[in-house]
């Protein structure tokens, strides 16, 4: 009996210690909790508590916080100090070490971050090159025998490096099937890659600019490459939904031929043999990602680039993808492409619609 009031008396006293010891959230409804806030962008609050993890708070529910370690409080000046914190209702009180207490209106909070946050926050704002990354590598592979012989391979890769004002992403996909019964073996080859740089004006518009570069064996499409530049505004950026609509100029310079001829006395198969095209184009499109609960990713973009010196001429391209995760690493990608242009050579179709499916190997980088 004795040894369970000692029990009861230890429980209860670690119980005490650590609603003393945590911080405070008394909502408008009278309900209080203690934990650590995690962060708050000034229109929700995240605190951690021991008993149902992370809960997220509207923050105009708010009554009250008081917080027994110091946070980061960032206002709308921009101004950013630290300190324990009291929230009113209407006011918020920062007890800084150095500048005494800075109080401000309620409505003035842009963001309350940990001390775990706030570091991560820093480290965003300026992360090295090689760190920071994320992305993933595509493989599908296919083999038939007998009637057949053939082989396929579809690799993609995509990087992302996104900071608090910028963001760099790379991709780079290549498709190649061969019939090893059929002259030509090449029933299909298309790399293309490339590399674009986004910088933030404000928190909805984006300035951007990237390079395009693709070879399409079957359009006998040596080398495309486009150069953009232009603009972009986000038309809707939440955690799980980014849709962005763009558009600007681009300066494209492609090389058609069918090769070398095996043979001199052989006729040139297309009437475009050795042409080259250069001209200035618009760039317009639209980009959505969405993420589908925890496990699943759905990407979507669109471009249209109208030749601006022969207005008949055109390209278009379209790509619809999932990636799904089966465990932190691994996962199943689905991925359909359409690519439209009106001035292939002679003898090709002016479409190329491609569907892959197989692995997705994720990866991070993470800062420092």
């Amino acid at each position: 009996m004795r040894r369970f009031k000692r029990f009861t008396l230890i429980a209860l006293f670690v119980a005490l210690s650590s609603a003393l010891f945590a911080d405070q959230v008394t909502l408008k409804n009278g309900d209080r909790l203690s934990g650590t806030v995690v962060n708050s962008d000034g229109k929700t609050l995240v605190l951690h508590t021991d008993a149902a993890g992370d809960v997220t708070f509207k923050f105009e529910d708010i009554q009250e916080i008081k917080s027994d370690k110091d946070l980061y409080v960032t206002l709308k000046s921009g101004k950013t100090s630290e300190g324990q914190v009291t929230l009113t209702d209407s006011k918020i009180q920062i007890v800084t070490k150095n500048a005494g207490a800075v109080e401000a209106q309620k409505g003035d909070v842009t963001a309350i971050r940990g001390a775990a946050d706030q570091e991560l926050y820093e480290k965003l704002q300026h992360p090295g090159l090689m760190h920071g990354w994320n992305g993933g590598a595509n493989v599908g592979f296919s083999v038939a025998r007998g009637n057949s012989e053939t082989e396929n391979l579809a690799l993609a890769f995509n990087a992302v490096h996104p900071t608090l004002n910028d963001q760099i992403s790379l991709y780079a996909s290549s498709i190649d099937t061969q019939n090893n019964l059929a002259t030509p073996s090449t029933v299909a080859n298309l790399t293309e890659g490339g590399i674009r740089y986004d910088r933030n004006i404000n928190p909805r518009l984006f300035a951007f600019a990237g390079a395009d570069f693709m070879s399409n064996a079957l359009q006998d499409l040596d080398l495309r490459a486009v150069y953009s530049a232009g603009f972009g505004f986000h038309v809707v950026k939440s955690e799980n939904t980014i849709f962005n609509v763009l558009g600007g100029v681009n300066y494209t310079h492609e090389t058609y031929s069918n090769g070398p001829a095996v043979v001199e006395t052989v006729p040139l198969i297309y009437s475009s043999y050795g042409v080259t095209n250069k001209f200035v184009a618009l760039t317009l499109g639209e980009e959505l990602t969405r993420k589908f609960g925890k496990s699943t990713v759905l990407t979507e973009n669109v471009y249209f680039y109208p030749d601006l010196q022969d207005t008949s001429q055109y390209r278009f391209t379209f790509n619809f993808g999932t990636v799904t995760k089966i465990s932190k690493w691994f996962g199943w990608q689905n991925q359909f492409s359409d690519i439209y242009v009106t001035n292939p050579p002679v003898t090709a179709k002016k479409n190329d619609v491609i569907f892959t499916t197989g692995l997705n190997i994720a990866f991070t980088h993470p800062t420092p």
